[in-house]
């Protein structure tokens, strides 16, 4: 469920008729006599006095009379879903016309309204939603306000186990953040918010999106910063289809982890191999179990990131089987298994050569773009500049001779 721009809520009929009809909607499923009693104190607070103004003109007291109506807002009522949306937008269209959107008051009366919304029956998920949005888009957009609608949003989509409805995005989410006027800390206790929702629901590669944003929120020398960068980079090593490292080293709080165990480990999955992976296990003892790291899991990634290296210096060429071997410290036997599976993975893309033994590299992704892979890149393209000259240089030859045969050829004269 996407959730736009501020929109305006618009009603008919005078205030007092427009309290009347919510009033009326609250106990229609009251007794006659019971509705009586309830309607009487709105009717007293809204009778016009003598020497006092009407009450259209008397913002104090419209005041007074929406917030004696949303004291009795306590659920949905006995209304159809058209009818509850209708209800709530008018509440959402008084209130905010009469509190200013920043106000204190108009932060408790939206608290009150939010408890009320969230603990409707989970049957009526759809509703909450969709009021939800509605409340959500009638606070303007720079309102912290809209902070606490989403976050009710959210909690409502986790419990159900239905966050895919509310169709978020990590655009939204920054432009929001960009939007709202709130504090850096409600800014990271935001994307905290999120980043625990996919994370509780088992979508653990958006979890990880939104943990770099979330470190990134976070001041670099803080103990919140320090304990999710560490997670991060635990998280980053134990998802099997994470192979990009780079964003981690782009975030001053990883970067300050410099003397961390993990920050080593790390720098191995970016830059080098199975031996200095085997090595740095032999020296840190027990610290994959304390990070609940998977040997196994770990050295079958080293392996698919060692050969999208070799890849990535070889493209344009035919890679030996046994060259493959050697690096990946495994028989030429199984050199094709390791080849398909880091084709799965998207990191490198080839054709494979059972007569020939060999692999020729169409492609290959770099771990990290530093200055060796830039000088790599150089090389590959001073070398097709070359070859495309070559090409031309055959094209404009063929275009001379052809020009010179056409002149050469006899003219053939047409008579009557």
């Amino acid at each position: 469920m996407s959730v736009t721009d501020s929109v305006s809520v618009f009603a008919e009929g005078t205030f007092q008729e427009q309290i009347q009809e919510l009033v009326n909607y609250v106990v229609r499923t009251r007794s006659e006599e019971e509705r009586a009693a309830f309607i009487r104190p709105f009717q007293d607070a809204m009778k016009k006095e003598d020497g006092k103004k009407s009450l259209d003109e008397d913002e104090e007291r419209k005041k007074k009379v929406i917030s004696m109506v949303l004291s009795e807002v306590k659920g949905f009522g006995d209304g159809n879903e058209k009818e509850i949306e209708g209800f709530f937008n008018l509440i959402y269209a008084h209130l905010f016309s009469l509190f200013p959107p920043n106000s204190p008051k108009a932060k408790q009366h939206l608290d009150a309204l939010l408890r009320t919304i969230s603990s409707a029956p989970s049957e009526q998920s759809f509703i909450k939603y969709r009021i939800l949005s509605n409340l959500f888009n009638t606070i303007p957009r720079t309102s912290p306000l809209r902070l606490s609608v989403y976050n009710t949003l959210l909690s409502i989509a986790v419990s159900r186990d239905e966050i895919d409805t509310l169709s978020l995005n990590r655009a939204d989410v920054e432009k929001w953040l960009k939007e709202w006027e709130i504090s850096p800390e409600d800014k990271s206790a935001f994307l905290k918010n999120i980043v625990d929702a996919y994370a509780k629901l088992g979508q653990s590669a958006t979890s990880y999106e939104y943990t770099l944003s979330y470190i990134r929120s976070l001041p670099p020398d803080s103990d919140a910063a320090h304990v999710a960068s560490v997670d991060a980079i635990a998280t980053s090593l134990r998802l099997p289809f994470i192979f990009n490292f780079d964003p981690l080293f782009k975030l001053d709080a990883v970067v300050a982890l410099k003397d961390h165990e993990l920050f080593s480990l790390l720098q191995v999955f970016l830059n080098d191999g199975l031996s200095e992976f085997t090595a740095w296990d032999q020296a840190h003892s027990g610290i994959l179990a304390k990070y609940n790291l998977d040997k196994a899991q770990l050295e079958h990634k080293i392996r698919l990131l060692t050969l999208a290296s070799l890849g990535f210096k070889h493209v344009g060429q035919n890679l030996p089987y046994s060259k493959i071997a050697e690096t990946l410290q495994v028989d030429v036997s199984e050199v094709e298994k390791w080849v398909i599976d880091v084709i799965r993975t998207g990191l490198l893309s080839g054709k494979l050569s059972q007569t020939k033994q060999t692999l020729h590299i169409i492609r290959s992704t770099a771990r990290a773009f530093e200055r060796e892979q830039w000088e790599v890149l150089e090389k590959r393209l001073l070398a097709w500049k070359s070859g495309l000259s070559g090409v031309l240089e055959v094209v404009a030859n063929a275009r001379r001779q052809g020009g010179h045969v056409s002149s050469q050829a006899p003219v053939t004269t047409v008579g009557a």
